[in-house]
């Protein structure tokens, strides 16, 4: 079969992979308007769930990916000076870069033709391609030149958003709030590059945002007003803003729909075919079991169409909880000021409670937690969990794979975090 995946991001890249780990006569590539060793962005957050998906479809390119992790313990909700709350858990994040520069080198070495610096404008070029992969993200041409025939929706939230990089060195994934004379602004942030670099994603709603001059600044000066504002839980370490030369923007996060993934021999993939905010961390984990789903689906049918049609039906289905949880995780945000008045505990557990209801057996859970001892019990049992799962993987004693046997197929999809 062959193949063309517009975009170079972890989708795309993931599918060639999958694909070739499938079948290594498949004619597969993978073409990046992006040059080589730029990206946008600076992490990516992910959970044991992904890692069981990784190493069971492509053992080498999850170690890799592990490789290059870093691992966090415990969520730390900061809330005015000196009020701080705890949740439990830990998760793994990653360099995009790091990610990406993974991926592309797997690929290559699968036989994938990467190719960086090229721009699509149209698709004319591959009238003797088999199948043609809309990889290239939320504001994806290939999607947008044929929208009609997709069913394309894109609604834009509420809050105002910017994606930083910061050299503080986060070990916990991070929520601080700070109250301004224009009203409540706030970050999410979590390590990407060990001992290095965090991400730290701003949000505020859009009233704080023009109170506080955002929308006549300069970045420099964005950049700022924000390091002031952010002082205490950055304990002074400085926001990074330029990524491939250019300064990040703020925006409003846009939801992107589909009523159909295919058309043709063209079918979306990640956040091409969907997006989820990213208070609910499963952008990059969503796009990777696309990939997986898809290249499934085409080992299995002998017919393109009917595989297009299985990898729609499904996919579809399971975003649709998803993404409506979400929207409901974002609409909260946008009005968190209602319960910015509570102590940080409180506040915590209606962050933890807004995906719905909740057993009041859960918040005396809650707050037990919030205890020293019974916390550092909690990261122990987490750390026995963690060893168990890497253990069942693989992850502690790799064997690598025959690159002619195909991985087991995957369907599920993570749970929402």
């Amino acid at each position: 079969m062959k193949i063309v995946c517009i975009g170079g991001g972890p989708g795309g890249l993931y599918f060639a992979i999958s694909m070739k780990r499938r079948d290594p006569a498949h004619d597969i590539t993978v073409i990046d308007h992006h040059p080589l060793g730029s990206t946008y962005g600076w992490g990516v957050v992910y959970w044991d769930d992904l890692l069981d998906i990784l190493y069971r479809n492509d053992p080498d390119s999850a170690h890799a990916v592990r490789t290059r992790s870093v691992l966090w313990q415990e969520q730390a909700i900061h809330l005015r000076d000196s009020d701080t709350a705890y949740f439990g858990g830990y998760g793994f994040s990653m360099g995009r870069a790091a990610l990406l520069e993974v991926l592309s080198r797997r690929a290559s070495d699968l036989g994938v033709d990467v190719q960086h610096g090229r721009e699509v404008l149209d698709l004319s070029d591959f009238g003797d391609v088999d199948l043609i992969v809309a990889a290239d993200g939320a504001n994806s041409r290939v999607r947008q030149r044929d929208s009609h025939r997709f069913g394309t929706s894109v609604t834009l939230g509420e809050n105002r958003y910017i994606w930083l990089g910061t050299d503080k060195v986060f070990t916990r994934f991070t929520f601080a709030f700070e109250h301004t004379s224009a009203g409540w602004i706030w970050f999410h942030a979590y390590p990407s590059v060990a001992e290095t670099i965090s991400t730290c994603i701003v949000e505020c709603q859009p009233r704080t945002w023009c109170g506080l001059g955002f929308d006549s600044q300069d970045n420099r000066g964005n950049l700022r007003v924000l390091e002031e504002i952010f002082a205490r839980p950055l304990d002074g370490h400085s926001l990074i803003s330029s990524t491939r030369g250019e300064f990040a923007r703020w925006n409003r996060f846009p939801e992107v729909t589909n009523t159909s993934w295919y058309h043709d021999n063209v079918v979306l993939l990640g956040d091409a075919a969907h997006t989820t905010h990213f208070t609910i961390g499963s952008g990059t984990r969503l796009a990777i079991v696309d990939a997986v789903v898809l290249a499934q689906v085409l080992y299995e049918h002998a017919e393109i169409a009917d595989a297009l049609d299985d990898y729609d039906a499904q996919r579809r289905a399971a975003l649709r909880p998803i993404q409506a949880c979400a929207r409901t995780s974002m609409a909260w945000f946008e009005h968190a000021d209602r319960y910015l008045d509570r102590s940080a505990v409180q506040f915590a557990y209606a962050m933890a409670a807004r995906h719905g209801m909740q057993m009041p057996w859960q918040y005396q859970q809650h707050l037990l937690t919030q205890v020293p001892p019974v916390r550092k019990v909690r990261r122990a049992i987490d750390s026995a969990h963690r060893w168990w799962r890497a253990a069942r993987r693989g992850e502690r004693a790799m064997a690598p794979p025959s690159p002619l046997r195909p991985p087991a197929p995957i369907r599920s999809d993570p749970p929402i975090r």
